[in-house]
């Protein structure tokens, strides 16, 4: 995938790789209290990398603990942006000079292919990071419009102490999400890794401490869902927690907040996003592209997939043999294979599960036109075909439920209008993809798609300067990425003085 990347190299680190595999709290690694740990696999193989430290409700504590001793002495709080962004630029800098590392760590963990997370993941973890670092000293506060002999001063300050839960298909991307806005506004945090995939982060951990992140202000608590998570969740000393991951359980962090203390939740969740190809789409060996990129990129496993293709009926037979053609470029396998483009998917279960979509979408009907199945099953891996489905409608399966697997359904349309209502019938609205010659149907359609993200001719999430996240069920409570993200970890805090 890159000249600079090869087997030979990423060989070589996975012989020299040390895993962190216990949490990291009040800048130590320590094993969970209980002595509790949990296996971490290689999903490519099946094989068991390490034992991980299964945290619970009591190192939550511990690091809660530290985290609010920090953030009160104003080690990191009180320090001036400038400082802080000092602090963070020199953590940028250590994820770039450790980006095969992590790569590697990435691609063995979450079976992602190490080209990607080498090419893409690591150095976009670093940029956003120095990103957000570069905007804390830039960022003004604000006198308001009151009458002479009054003062009112609105002043931005750190929110407190913020529980991270991130999910495993980007774990340093996202944890450089969470980590970028929450740490220059002046955070403490605590990182809940998804228990998948824990190593990559807590190697950030160190690096972050090495770079000058102080004591107890960055802490990693890895564990499981139902007992780390939960606890973060319902801990009454935890001011905010920032949840990227599946709908379902961002449901719970909602309740655990009202059970709590009325914490602040800011979720980004699922998505079922549309692809809309018009009848003027123009070059569709290049919508082609970009329509199996949206569908198949990290196997599907990334909330922003491109698994609805909505496409003009006087053009779906064309583009879909050109997709077809294609396809045959996307290598399935090894994902330490810098050549692979398809690595494995997360689990067992979450296989299983793909699999099982595949069959009930057989089972209503839909025409399988490629993939389907299981491969390389030998390898004791987890590997699914690239799969597209010519779908009997929108409301079956294949078009409603978020796989999460590298699943796409086809959706024929005839007018503007039903393509409209085609991609907004679904429960979520994370982001949308659509393509057109004609500048008006752009704007027009652009603005009814009900998408926190529409990219036209092209698929995207925007770069770091655009928010991200969604409406309806894909989103709650403020946007990742951008200058928008630091607001909400902050309080706004009015000083009104009256001049005598």
């Amino acid at each position: 995938m890159t000249d600079a990347l090869t087997r030979s190299a990423i060989d070589q680190q996975v012989e020299r790789l040390e895993y962190r595999n216990q949490a990291f709290i009040n800048g130590r690694f320590v094993a969970a209290r209980s002595g509790a740990t949990f296996s971490t696999l290689n999903p490519a193989t099946g094989q068991v990398l390490c034992e991980v430290a299964a945290c619970d409700a009591e190192d939550v504590d511990l690091a809660v603990q530290a985290a609010r001793a920090a953030f009160d002495a104003g080690v990191w709080s009180r320090l001036a942006p400038a400082e802080r962004k000092a602090v963070m630029i020199r953590f940028a800098d250590l994820i770039d000079a450790n980006r095969l590392e992590l790569s590697v760590l990435e691609s063995l963990e979450a079976g992602k292919p190490v080209g990607e997370c080498y090419a893409i993941d690591i150095p976009d973890t670093a940029a956003t990071i120095r990103w957000h670092a570069e905007a804390g000293d830039k960022l003004y506060d604000a006198l308001s419009p009151s009458a002479p002999g009054n003062i009112g001063m609105i002043k931005r300050e750190p929110v407190g102490v913020v529980g991270a839960v991130l999910p495993w298909n980007f774990p340093c991307m996202m944890a450089g999400w969470k980590l970028g806005p929450a740490l220059i506004t002046g955070n403490s945090v605590i990182l809940k890794p998804a228990e998948l995939t824990s190593l990559a982060t807590l190697r950030l951990a160190e690096l972050a401490f090495e770079a000058g992140i102080p004591t107890g202000v960055l802490n990693v608590v890895p564990g499981l869902g139902h007992t780390a998570g939960k606890a973060i969740g319902l801990h009454p000393d935890i001011d905010m927690t920032a949840f990227t991951g599946s709908t379902e359980v961002g449901r719970l962090f909602l309740e655990y907040s009202a059970k709590s203390n009325l914490k602040r939740v800011v979720l980004e969740c699922g998505g079922k996003n549309p692809q809309v190809v018009m009848a003027d789409a123009g070059d569709l060996q290049a919508v082609a592209g970009n329509v199996l990129s949206a569908a198949f990129w990290n196997m599907g496993e990334n909330c922003s997939a491109g698994s609805r293709l909505i496409v003009h009926r006087s053009i779906k037979d064309a583009l879909l043999e050109e997709m077809l053609s294609q396809l045959e470029d996307w290598a399935t396998g090894d994902p330490l294979d810098p050549d692979v483009r398809l690595g494995a998917l997360i689990e067992q279960a979450h296989m299983d599960k793909v699999l099982g979509h595949i069959e009930q979408a057989k089972a209503e009907g839909c025409k399988l036109l490629s993939g389907g199945v299981r491969l390389h099953a030998e390898s004791g891996g987890y590997f699914v075909a690239p799969t597209i489905f010519d779908a009997t409608s929108n409301r079956s399966s294949v078009a409603q439920d978020e796989i999460f697997g590298p699943v796409l359904a086809v959706i024929a349309f005839d007018t503007e209008e039903e393509a409209i209502a085609i991609a907004n019938d679904t429960c979520y609205g994370l982001a949308a993809s659509l393509w057109t010659a004609n500048i008006n149907t752009a704007h027009r359609m652009a603005a009814a798609i009900r998408a926190g993200t529409v990219s036209v001719n092209c698929f995207s999430e925007g770069d770091i300067s655009t928010p991200f996240g969604g409406y309806k069920q894909s989103g709650f409570g403020g946007r990742d990425k951008s200058i928008y993200a630091h607001d909400q970890y902050c309080e706004l805090k009015t000083t009104w003085i009256q001049l005598s």
